[in-house]
């Protein structure tokens, strides 16, 4: 029986084995997937989760729960030898690796934040790739105004209630807009602080956020950023966040404790490096139309790619440099399309080429409030926002998924969102050590007398 190795189990990982799942077979062929982490997670929720909007568990997919016919492994491939097909697994637990044989392999190990040589970004940032980092940064903040409003006015409660975003892409701006709604949603709980004592400020290199809609609808999310008492910083960088203070190329310092990384991505280079597998200038594994690792002329059997980890050419025309850009409409039909190609190969019939013209983007800017561009069809405010959750709500995978996000966007709308930090979660022994580590009173010694016994006195009568 072949044997198929998903390396991934993100986006393009899962949708090739729950595709592949209803496509083969009972005997027809073995399926195993690597990840360390056991689900996928849907990202373009992750700004909602961080604005408390959407509890965290309710956009992650269980790979076990949802992949019954795949045997999931919790590890991380560490090296791929397609000369002998063979990839070494170093499991989450033990510190031995292992060398696991396959017939076809799917590299679908997605894209980690891409970060510079900046001076305390390793340190102090945070990124916005995955639920522990969403759920960090609406703890943080939480947190952080808990800390501020008892403290008086001053550069302390200034730094605490400062935030900044590096990057304006749809993944900075969105989150940077959710959580300057999140923190006015959080000023009603907290009457000695002031919309005034909020700062919000987004970083972004180039002169323009949001390349990926037109002109126009970039100035406006920027004309109604700047209404709600946000400031965008174009055409600046980050030299430097050392202790906190965000350095800019302006030659501004903004103090902060909440520093938020969201400038690009780059392909997964623990998988990249560790294979035998070609690869493009940009770091990517060189992947064919039709979703197989090669070029036109030459195609590696029995080797496929997928997501933000491969080079695939963009048919449609609209992709950057010729290729597909690292997003989620893209990983989604990829990985569809992907399984199709390997059953059909399987068979001994030829795989189709992958198309798909972009339908468009659509960013959730805060409750009511969102973007939409599609061609030269442009929509904000309500409307947009209305398209932001129609679209992923139904793009979320499974009905079960599904219903629990909508639920939390009724619960939502009738109770409010919960503004509960549970930051203290990340150190949940701290209690436990604390009281543990205080010295316990000594007890009496054997040979000491008893107290004397206090004889209660009569009660007046009144």
């Amino acid at each position: 029986m072949p044997k198929i190795l998903i390396v991934g189990g993100g986006y393009a990982g899962f949708y090739t084995a729950w595709k592949l799942e209803k496509l083969l077979g009972r005997n027809e062929a073995e399926v195993t997937l690597v990840d360390p982490l056991p689900y996928m997670t849907y990202q373009p929720f992750l700004p909602e989760v961080a604005a408390g909007e959407i509890e965290p568990r309710h956009v992650v997919v269980g790979l076990r729960r949802h992949l019954k016919r795949t045997t999931v492994i919790a590890g991380k491939v560490t090296g791929i030898s397609h000369a002998t097909k063979t990839a070494t697994i170093t499991p989450i637990a033990g510190d031995e690796t292992f060398e696991q044989a396959y017939d076809q392999i799917v590299v679908t190990a997605g894209a980690v934040s891409r970060t510079f040589p900046i001076p305390g970004i390793a340190d102090n940032a945070i990124g916005l790739k995955t639920i522990e980092e969403a759920v960090a940064i609406r703890d943080r903040l939480t947190s952080n105004f808990d800390k501020a409003s008892v403290l008086p006015a001053g550069p302390e409660r200034d730094r605490l209630l400062t935030v900044v975003v590096v990057g304006g892409g749809f993944a900075g701006i969105e989150v940077f807009a959710e959580l300057r709604a999140y923190a006015s949603s959080l000023l009603k709980q907290y009457p000695t602080l002031t919309f005034d004592d909020t700062h919000f400020h987004l970083i972004e290199a180039m002169g323009r956020i949001m390349p990926e809609v037109s002109q126009k609808t970039s100035e406006w999310v920027l004309a109604d950023l700047a209404k709600k008492g946000a400031f965008v910083h174009l055409d600046t960088q980050v030299k430097g966040a050392v202790d906190g203070v965000v350095e800019l190329s302006t030659g501004e310092q903004l103090p902060t404790d909440l520093i938020i990384w969201t400038a690009g991505v780059m392909a997964n280079p623990t998988v990249v490096r560790g294979s035998d597998l070609p690869v493009e200038e940009r770091g990517r594994i060189r992947t064919r139309p039709d979703l197989r690792v090669g070029t036109d002329e030459e195609i590696v059997e029995g080797a496929w790619a997928a997501g933000d980890v491969s080079a695939v050419p963009d048919l449609s025309g609209g992709g950057v440099g010729g290729f597909c850009v690292p997003n989620a409409q893209h990983a989604v039909r990829q990985g569809k399309l992907m399984a199709k190609n390997l059953v059909a190969v399987l068979r001994g019939e030829e795989p189709k080429q992958y198309f798909h013209k972009n339908l468009g983007a659509v960013a959730g800017l805060g409750l009511y409030n969102g973007a939409f561009q599609s061609g030269k069809i442009a929509l904000t405010g309500f409307i947009a926002w209305l398209a932001h959750r129609g679209y992923h709500g139904l793009a979320m995978p499974t009905f079960e998924r599904k219903f629990r996000v909508i639920g939390d966007w009724i619960q939502n709308f009738v109770h409010g969102r919960e503004v509960v930090s549970l930051e203290a979660v990340q150190k949940p022994r701290a209690a436990f050590e604390e009281f543990a580590a205080r010295p316990r009173p000594a007890a009496p010694a054997a040979d000491a007398p008893a107290p004397a016994e206090k004889k209660a006195e009569p009660v007046a009568a009144k």
